[in-house]
């Protein structure tokens, strides 16, 4: 028997995915601030200060869970979607930008699953979002997340989203898989994760990968993308600050002034 809301569900889309949500009456599902696309007539959203699972708790409490919220970069509130009519509803919820939605069944996870500070997008009841703490100083220091990444707990479904392609990977004990700090998306409570300097000087001045890989050791599943979003990011902010740039054009500048650009 779960303990969270029992939802049903349905993705929409390739690149820009949404997730429609199907709600039994008094079902309801919570998510990210800003998140929401659209829903049926019976659907009541509420807005939440601070964690929005079913747990008692006082005011301190909540203050508490909206402090660590602050640290993973969330907003103070959530919102929460509530059927309260008589037969099944529906509720939307869009991802942010290109990628793909995961939906990720916590009670196969052993009720717990550590991803991207920014990654969740909304979960079945009862589902509670915190912070994970990385242990080893490394890791928190070079490993791309900081010391703080989000853990989701629960035996609910909840939603991740990533950039571009998911591949899901399998470790298998002792199994080592080194891997770009912005590609990590999730992974489950066993993989042990950790850093590694890039070996050669040449790698690291000019590989143009950075000074460190994330180093995930099995066993357990991790989840990885094929585009973080930093790195599209960065991509759009140098085309930005170099307007009419021309991939692969010979003539460069002097081609542009021909064109008349």
């Amino acid at each position: 028997m779960r303990r969270n809301h029992e939802i049903d569900y349905k993705i929409h889309g390739e690149e820009m995915q949404c997730v429609e949500i199907e709600l039994d009456p008094n079902e309801t599902v919570i998510a990210e601030s800003g998140s929401f696309m659209f829903m049926d007539n019976m659907v009541e959203m509420a807005t939440v200060f601070g964690d929005a699972s079913d747990r008692t708790e006082g005011f301190f409490g909540k203050l508490m869970t909206a402090g660590k919220r602050i640290l993973t970069g969330e907003s103070l509130f959530m919102t929460t979607f509530t059927n309260q009519g008589g037969e099944k509803q529906r509720v939307t919820f869009a991802a942010p930008y290109a990628g793909k939605i995961v939906p990720l069944d916590l009670q196969q996870y052993g009720g717990k699953i550590v991803c991207q500070k920014d990654a969740f997008l909304c979960a079945a009841k009862g589902v509670q979002l915190g912070i994970e703490f990385q242990r080893k100083l490394g890791t928190g220091l070079f490993g791309g997340e900081g010391f703080i990444m989000q853990k989701l707990e629960g035996d609910g479904l909840a939603f991740v989203h990533a950039g571009g392609y998911i591949l899901e990977r399998e470790l298998r004990a002792g199994e080592v898989l080194r891997v770009d700090t912005g590609c990590i998306v999730a992974f489950t409570q066993q993989v042990d994760y950790d850093i590694q300097f890039v070996k050669g000087i040449r790698n690291m001045v000019f590989g143009g990968e950075g000074l460190f890989y994330a180093v995930l050791r099995g066993p357990g599943k991790v989840w990885l993308q094929s585009l973080p979003v930093s790195r599209l990011a960065a991509k759009l902010s140098s085309y930005a600050s170099s307007p009419g740039k021309e991939e692969g054009s010979i003539l460069g500048g002097l081609g542009r002034m021909i064109d008349g650009v």
